[in-house]
């Protein structure tokens, strides 16, 4: 599978979740991902940027991961304050209706030009983008931010070692199984439809990998991922309309409704944009490996889902597990992000 070589460093991708193909955004606003400045790896080399000037770009670029990281995981924390009032397809609808407009004025899809060769991957992603936030959500509703997260990471991370079949991916392979099992601890008191809930929003995540790969090459950018977004919050839209109608909503509800769409969608799209220009994408790929642990950090300090130490233990093996895919891939490509959640 070499063409989904070219995505071995794709474990995280929110992300989170809402947005969209880093590769593609770089190319829209005229960057060039294959030349990212040197970071903390490339401090010292010769012909380089000054050893002070190449440390403070690399302290610099992990500052920015680690923000965009808070802000998506924050985003997420506080849609999961708003579920007691509209639930978690009501979040979701207001996430997407979020993205869309930040999108849609960007990217300007062709409808009118559009043939069906481009519209049934594009269709396919709306179908994902829709799938895979509301299985998250409904993930975090049941199982907690930080192990839903860190399930929804196993997609991605399986599609690496899928497309790189070698001795370091099957070490890799098994120290990722060896995760899930201590962070689930399988027995009667699990609850499987939320640890389901999490799989299957992992294997969305992997789908859209693909999906945008294959459409990537028929439309330009972020015409994609955009149309695809808007569209799946057209589907959610009677969702809107019927709590609108039941007259669920509140200022607190729609404020974190709103504040989850931007705090998980556009501060990352934006600090990501930034950080690929100072980080190289492999380097983003691992800093990016911190995810999990940033969730359930956020899970506990925002939502008060206090953790096990089985649990800690087993993100901190998965969050190895990601590191270690995108350390020894040889083939690195910026990181993806659903540009649906």
């Amino acid at each position: 599978m070499p063409e989904l070589d070219r995505h071995a460093s794709s474990v995280w991708g929110h992300a989170a979740m809402h947005f969209a193909d880093h590769a593609d955004v770089a190319r829209l606003c005229g960057m060039d991902t294959s030349t990212a400045k040197p970071a903390l790896a490339d401090v010292g080399a010769p012909g380089r940027a000054s050893a002070g000037t190449g440390t403070r770009s690399g302290w610099r670029g992990v500052t920015q991961v680690l923000v965009s990281a808070a802000s998506n995981q924050t985003g997420a924390g506080l849609g999961a304050q708003a579920f007691d009032i509209v639930g978690p397809v009501g979040v979701v609808a207001v996430r997407q209706a979020v993205a869309a407009a930040v999108l849609l004025p960007v990217a300007r899809p062709p409808l009118c030009r559009m043939t069906w060769t481009q519209w049934w991957p594009t269709l396919l992603l709306a179908l994902v983008f829709g799938t895979m936030n509301l299985t998250l959500y409904l993930a975090i509703d049941r199982i907690g931010l930080g192990l839903a997260i860190t399930l929804e990471f196993l997609g991605p991370l399986t599609l690496t070692l899928a497309a790189s079949r070698t001795r370091p991916d099957v070490v890799t392979a098994i120290l990722a199984a060896a995760g899930v099992y201590v962070l689930v601890l399988p027995g009667p008191a699990d609850d499987v439809l939320g640890l389901a809930l999490g799989l299957t929003a992992g294997v969305c995540w992997a789908a859209y990998i693909v999906l945008n790969r294959v459409v990537g090459v028929r439309l330009t950018g972020l015409q994609a991922p955009t149309l695809a977004s808007g569209l799946c919050a057209l589907g959610y839209l009677p969702v809107l309309v019927t709590i609108t109608v039941a007259a669920s909503w509140d200022a607190s509800a729609v404020t974190r409704a709103v504040a989850a769409g931007l705090l998980s969608s556009v501060v990352p799209y934006a600090v990501d944009l930034v950080t690929l220009r100072t980080v190289t994408p492999r380097q983003f790929g691992l800093l990016s490996s911190a995810q999990p642990a940033m969730a359930a950090l956020v899970g506990l300090l925002l939502l008060s889902q206090p953790l096990a130490v089985h649990e800690w233990l087993g993100i901190a093996i998965v969050i190895a597990a990601n590191a270690l895919a995108v350390a020894t891939n040889a083939t690195t490509a910026p990181t993806e992000r659903a540009a649906g959640q």
